[in-house]
């Protein structure tokens, strides 16, 4: 697998995670732990949008990569 394709998956991964916490917070009836699961979630998110701004900078060096 090409660097590009390795970060793409990871940011699909994450984006699952991201989804299931969200759903755990919606499900949640204890007030802290509610407030932990969205914390949570509020960083991951961080962490998507990072992924997706260097998954652009990877495919804007490397051509040949776009659309994996």
């Amino acid at each position: 697998m090409t660097v590009v394709s390795d970060v793409k998956q990871c940011l699909a991964s994450l984006k699952g995670v991201e989804a299931s916490l969200s759903n755990l917070v919606e499900r949640t009836q204890d007030n802290e732990s509610k407030q932990i699961l969205h914390e949570t979630m509020m960083v991951v998110s961080e962490i998507v949008a990072d992924l997706k701004k260097r998954v652009g900078e990877l495919e804007n060096e490397e051509y040949q990569y776009k659309g994996y």
